[in-house]
């Protein structure tokens, strides 16, 4: 089984997060990728790197976008031949 390229960080009560879910699976609903969701409510590290920028986007472990999930660029990243 492949590793997850995707973490989605997410806050409990989350609206944009649950946005952010949905998208996440249709773009991975075409990809074939994996995902994982991290809460960061309480993980002292977590809250202080990512605050109330909640839901953020790491792509293969690096920031790819916060609030919201720009489908399209996420597609477009995750098909992109890796270097």
């Amino acid at each position: 089984m492949r590793e997850a390229r995707l973490t989605l960080i997410t806050r409990s009560g989350c609206h944009l997060c649950e946005v952010a879910k949905e998208a996440i699976e249709r773009v991975t609903a075409v990809t074939g990728d994996r995902w994982v969701e991290v809460e960061l409510n309480g993980d002292p590290e977590l809250e202080g790197e990512y605050g109330d920028r909640v839901p953020v986007v790491l792509l293969d472990g690096r920031e790819h976008g916060y609030w919201r999930v720009e489908e399209d660029r996420l597609l477009r990243d995750l098909t992109a031949p890796r270097p």
